[in-house]
């Protein structure tokens, strides 16, 4: 299979000469370790990694409380969750990654965050470790550097993208190609 190059979508970082590296691009994708899915229909469910190997995995990170979730994240994460939906080759999946605003972030705004977006995907609660300061492990393990976060896992289990913003539609129209 042909690489995907994610390139297309202009999302380099600017400015981050001497910053702290987010992001585990180009390394095996981590296993999650969230203990708390509801599936499309907001029933209890689990998801994980290793389950979706051989697919293309769309992982967005977010939090019921960021603006920056409402105005870019929900909106690409739903463009991508329809475009895909049914089709066995792409797994799209979101995961409430707690680090803050831990009352309105709550395990409950997950499914209302389902309903209000009509997303078709399984959604997770990564509440935070304490034994991390609070860092949620999905956070940690993905080298986050907050919310919204979209990750792209390609069929063999390497982190193909992992930053802030994507271009949704370029993102679509370049995984749509890649799958004939």
């Amino acid at each position: 299979m042909a690489a995907l190059s994610l390139a297309g979508f202009g999302l380099t970082v600017a400015g981050t000469a001497g910053a702290r590296e987010f992001g585990i691009l180009d390394q095996p994708a981590p296993e999650l370790q969230v203990d708390y899915w509801l599936d499309r229909n907001g029933k209890p469910t689990t998801y994980s990694i290793g389950a979706s190997r051989g697919k293309w995995i769309f992982l967005e990170c977010f939090q019921n409380w960021c603006p920056g979730c409402h105005t870019h994240g929900f909106p690409t994460l739903k463009k991508v969750a329809d475009a895909f939906d049914g089709d066995e080759r792409v797994s799209v999946a979101a995961v409430q990654t707690v680090f803050e605003g831990f009352s309105s972030n709550t395990r409950e705004a997950v499914r209302e965050l389902q309903l209000r977006y009509e997303l078709p995907i399984p959604m997770g609660h990564d509440p935070g470790t304490p034994e991390h300061e609070g860092l949620p492990y999905t956070m940690l393990s993905y080298r986050t550097g907050g919310t919204p976060w979209a990750i792209v896992i390609e069929p063999g289990g390497t982190v193909a993208y992992n930053n802030y913003h994507i271009d949704g539609d370029k993102f679509i129209e370049l995984l749509k190609e890649q799958l004939g």
